[in-house]
């Protein structure tokens, strides 16, 4: 019985292992195969388009400070108000204008002195600060100027950007891979030419990198911006990339 039952549990591995090999075969995916005799070539080529941004992105902001955490936060609300419903009148779209920070920090002053100067003790609580901020996509960039000066007479004292882009990139990143697959073409053409040979054919094909949105300009304070006339504000132009790496088989 012993040696029947032995047979039985080693028919049984067999058939498990007949069973899972397909599985595992069918998992791996082998590589593009190439011709004997043919070279592989992988090349790295980087493609640009340009265009003018249709898009400003800012953010705009009101920082209070208060005795009390609830007073430093209800002034704040009062003059976020105030800002919200000016970014309204200058024709933001409601679903332009996102909260992207609020918070509320105790503000420190110097520890207290003895009678000698002598300092003892932690930093004492003096007051609490609110800070309340909204980024704001601006599509009418021509306005842009005209909007962050309607801020700042609501009572805005954070702003910073803008951010130029472009609201919609799928077309120019497109003529950025075509440029990006051109180059790496033309230059497989070229390394297969001076190697006597030809190119046969891609084997393969990835792209790295894409458009990435420049990063905003650091805030500068409402009242400084004040102090002197806005200055005008230039688009220029924004750029959108694209990285490609190509293997290519070469051959006669």
């Amino acid at each position: 019985m012993t040696s029947t039952f032995t047979s039985l549990l080693m028919a049984a591995a067999l058939a498990a292992a007949g069973a899972a090999t397909p599985a595992m075969a069918q998992a791996v995916s082998p590589g593009p195969v190439v011709a004997p005799g043919n070279a592989v070539l992988t090349l790295s080529a980087d493609g640009r388009s340009t265009r003018v941004p249709d898009l400003a992105v800012f953010s705009a902001g009101v920082t209070t400070q208060a005795k009390t955490a609830s007073a430093a936060l209800s002034q704040n609300a009062e003059q976020m108000n105030a800002v919200i419903a000016a970014l309204k009148a200058s024709g933001i779209a409601e679903r332009d204008i996102q909260t992207s920070n609020l918070s509320v920090n105790p503000v420190y002053g110097q520890p207290r002195a003895d009678a000698n100067g002598n300092v003892s003790g932690d930093p004492v609580i003096i007051g609490y600060q609110a800070n309340n901020q909204v980024e704001v996509k601006q599509r009418k960039i021509g306005n842009y100027g005209k909007t962050i000066d309607t801020l700042v007479s609501a009572g805005a004292n954070q702003v910073s950007g803008p951010s130029f882009q472009l609201d919609n990139p799928d077309v120019a990143s497109d003529e950025a891979r075509i440029e990006a697959m051109k180059k790496a073409r033309a230059r497989a053409e070229l390394y297969a030419k001076a190697a006597g040979l030809t190119v046969k054919r891609i084997l393969t094909i990835s792209e790295s990198g894409g458009y990435a949105p420049q990063p905003m300009v650091m805030y500068a304070r409402a009242e400084a911006m004040m102090a002197k006339a806005p200055s005008p504000v230039a688009a220029g132009e924004v750029q959108v990339g694209a990285n490609v790496t190509v293997t290519f088989e070469l051959g006669q």
